[in-house]
């Protein structure tokens, strides 16, 4: 951040016409965090690039060099979500308040969750800030920071060609055009994203607590969203439960042959900054990769190339901790430790804020770090963790000092085995807050890991350094460490000739190969196979002999299911896989119709009977023609609220956990009750109790209601397609399916399958242009991805652009 004798000359900035707001911007951008790129300038020359669009307008990048690489990505991006992107790179900047006022919010949801924008740009200039951004930077590999400052340049070729050629002249629209709040980028820009991705596990969800933090405030930060502190805590990643993804990897046992099949489905944001874009990078004789990052990122995250797949699920593993402090009495911005006094460092930031009428100045805060991780005041969620005059919360998120993630990430897109791809992932320790499943070429074995950057928390540190409130958050969080910061002692722990202070070391984090199948559905890695369940690891990592979700039982039945059918080839499993992955069923109703109506519907009562016919008849499924899901989301919601050691006959039990719990209490008055509220929930909504699923659950492109399938992660679905906000249509605000691979190889290489249910183009699901993909979704269609250059060249849908810098 400037100094404060640089004030006057950051106002004076903003001192000027509104049509001059775009340049004057873009001064302060580069003002606040170092000199203009050169990627804003006009880079060293490169090699002719080619973009080519295939089906569903995926692009296709190729180059000879990895800044050539990089520039045709970016530019790719920019064509599919300009708009999404500046704003994300406005907001990354801690700029959001300058564009958009200090008391707005992004519209989108995302991972940084809903704080106000003041709030978020105070929290990106503190952890994305110049030093950050440098260190993150010296850690790369040369070729990935080549990737990166080409992407920057990409980005900025394809907004000097908006500004230079007239409305409707080829270049693809953008609602955002000309706003001032559209900038060139530098690779600066994107390291910061790169930050932000890596903090979602920890910090982001926290972003008020932690900024707003002041000592012994007489009224504690009020946190951004409503949610209780256990609720907060636990949602691993991002706003909502269910926020999360399905991995299935079936090795030779199950495919017949010496081959496997993988199955990769993120439930993820579709839209807004940390949405997918997919993409196929080639660069010869060193890349070939396709598959899917998110929006700013230039590497692929979730895809295959030629010898591996690989996908990934949110970790039930807690990536951050609490540090209870006791506090100098003389001073409350003063920590004890081993019996001295200690000073929390003081950062002052500066962002400037535009008022609304017109006027811009420098809004100031001071942020409070200590040895262990910033000050963060949780006393609105519950008076006793505020900042107080004797006792204070530091919070540390391992990933911020985790510099690996995405040189990660760029080693396995160029991985040649599954034995290599897996070293790579025990060297590095790097994944942030994902667990990883992956196979092999000519390989039988299937990959599952929740190695990654885990806090060094072992049992045996836990309990030396409880306190009082150890002990009463771990009846919130029994995952989330929270140890004495008096004492030097309760400090993480180092691996011995680890990667980075404070982490876990790779063999003390779980792992499996098996021949038959692991898979994961956000539970812990402790059922990734029942027949092998995975024990004896750090409670931190996420716990053993819990129940799984009603998601993780499904994706467990379809699993052993698949893995038994008597597969004769791996291309045999995989066209299975595909029908199961998409048939929407509800296994809450599966499991449990049955029961629920034999109580629910003994009274005879006609909007009640009515309703008892509408579930007999459905199918258990949710697709979009299927008559009685919407009756079933209502009613099973009210059963929820039924305690379930009062639901439930039979608990849960870890020697029995996919069949428990059970036999549930359908005789119990709140079951009719539950279905006599669903009732009158339909009728206030107006919606007949066998209205189809389709009327209510779709998707708006090109002028056109696309009806989908799938529900929500409470009711079962292993298919998840969730609105937000209690809506059932489907757009840029909404959770679900978003990318799906089955990946597969044969004698020719990779084969894969592919949807990407939101489409490539920001304006698919909210009316706009980009139907195609969201169209071939909503009617199961999987695309045959042209991976070869032969695929590529007979596509019926290919365009060739070009580029020539």
């Amino acid at each position: 951040m400037p100094p404060a004798n640089d004030d006057v000359d950051l106002l004076s900035f903003f001192r000027v016409p509104a049509r001059g707001l775009c340049v004057a911007a873009l001064g302060i951008s580069f003002a606040v965090f170092g000199a203009a790129p050169a990627s804003a300038r006009g880079g060293a020359p490169t090699d002719s690039i080619e973009i080519r669009r295939t089906t569903d307008g995926i692009p296709h990048v190729r180059a000879n060099n990895w800044r050539g690489l990089g520039l045709g990505y970016g530019q790719a991006q920019a064509e599919d979500a300009l708009c999404t992107l500046a704003e994300a790179f406005v907001t990354y900047s801690g700029q959001r308040s300058l564009y958009f006022g200090a008391e707005g919010k992004p519209r989108t949801r995302s991972t940084f969750g809903e704080a106000d924008n003041l709030d978020l740009d105070f929290f990106f200039r503190a952890f994305a800030g110049p030093e950050a951004v440098e260190a993150l930077k010296r850690e790369q590999p040369a070729d990935l920071n080549e990737l990166i400052a080409g992407y920057a340049e990409g980005y900025n070729r394809h907004l000097r060609t908006l500004q230079s050629r007239k409305p409707g002249r080829g270049a693809p629209s953008h609602a955002c055009a000309g706003a001032p709040w559209v900038r060139a980028i530098g690779p600066e820009d994107v390291y910061r994203r790169m930050i932000a991705a890596g903090l979602a596990g920890g910090y982001t969800r926290f972003v008020s607590e932690i900024v707003n933090a002041k000592p012994a405030a007489a009224a504690p930060p009020v946190p951004a969203d409503k949610l209780s502190l256990s609720s907060r805590l636990d949602i691993p990643v991002g706003d909502a439960r269910g926020i999360g993804s399905n991995v299935l990897a079936f090795g030779q046992a199950a495919t017949g042959e010496r081959g496997g099949v993988l199955f990769g489905n993120p439930h993820w944001y579709w839209g807004g900054p940390d949405r997918f874009h997919q993409a196929h990078l080639t660069l010869p004789g060193k890349l070939d990769v396709a598959g899917v990052s998110f929006l700013g990122i230039p590497v692929i995250m979730i895809g295959f190339n030629n010898d591996v797949a690989w996908s990934h699920t949110v970790s039930a593993a807690r990536r951050f901790g609490l540090f209870d402090l006791t506090l100098d009495t003389a001073d409350p911005t003063r920590y004890m430790v081993d019996g001295r006094s200690e000073p929390m460092q003081a950062q002052t930031l500066a962002v400037a804020v535009r008022r609304s009428d017109g006027s811009v100045d420098l809004v100031r805060r001071t942020l409070y770090r200590t040895r262990f991780g910033p000050v963060v005041d949780l006393g609105a969620r519950n008076p006793a963790l505020a900042w107080g005059a004797r006792k204070a919360l530091a919070m540390r998120d391992i990933n911020a000092d985790n510099l690996r993630i995405f040189r990660n990430f760029f080693r396995w897109n160029q991985a040649r085995s599954l034995d290599e791809f897996m070293a790579i992932q025990r060297e590095e320790t790097a994944m942030p807050w994902v667990n990883t499943a992956a196979i092999g070429r000519g390989d039988g074995r299937a990959w599952y890991a929740d190695i990654g950057a885990v806090p060094g928390v072992p049992e045996d540190l836990r309990a030396a350094c409880a306190t009082p409130m150890s002990k009463a958050l771990a009846a919130l969080d029994p995952a989330m460490p929270v140890l004495d910061g008096s004492r030097s002692a309760c400090e993480w722990q180092s691996a011995k000739n680890g990667v980075q202070p404070g982490a876990m070391a790779a063999d003390r984090m779980p792992s499996l190969l098996r021949e038959d199948y692991v898979a994961n559905m956000n539970d812990s890695y402790w059922l990734t196979n029942p027949a092998w369940p995975l024990s004896g690891f750090a409670s931190i990592l996420g716990g053993e002999g819990q129940p799984l979700t009603m998601r993780g039982w499904e994706g467990h039945r379809i699993a052993s299911e698949l893995a038994s059918a008597g597969a004769t080839s791996a291309k045999a499993l995989a066209d299975r896989v595909m029908r199961k992955a998409l048939e929407a069923r509800a296994s809450t109703a599966d499991r449990f119709k049955a029961a629920l109506l034999g109580g629910a519907c003994a009274k005879d009562q006609a909007d009640i009977q009515r309703a008892c016919d509408v579930l007999r008849r459905w199918s258990n499924r949710a697709d979009a023609n299927d008559r009685g899901a919407l009756l079933w989301d209502a009613f099973w919601t009210r059963v929820q609220e039924i305690p379930a050691n009062e639901l439930y006959a039979q608990p849960f039990s870890a020697s029995a956990p996919l069949q428990t719990p059970s036999a549930i209490q359908a005789a119990d008055p709140r079951v009719a009750s539950a279905l006599a509220g669903a009732v009158h929930d339909m009728a206030r909504k107006g919606w007949a109790l066998d209205t189809p699923l389709g009327q209510q659950r779709f998707a708006r492109s090109e002028g056109r209601k696309l009806p989908l399938f799938g529900g929500c992660d409470a009711e079962g679905y292993f298919t998840v397609a969730c609105a937000n906000d209690g809506d059932y249509a489907m757009d840029d605000r909404s959770h679900g399916n978003t990318y799906l691979q089955v990946v597969y190889f044969d004698r020719r290489g990779v084969q894969a399958r592919t949807l990407l249910a939101h489409g490539e183009r920001e304006t698919a699901v909210t009316g706009g242009s980009g139907l195609g993909p969201v169209a071939r979704y909503a009617r199961k269609d999987w695309l045959r991805f042209p991976f070869r250059e032969e695929d590529i060249a007979r596509d019926p849908q290919l365009r060739r652009v070009t580029v020539r810098p």
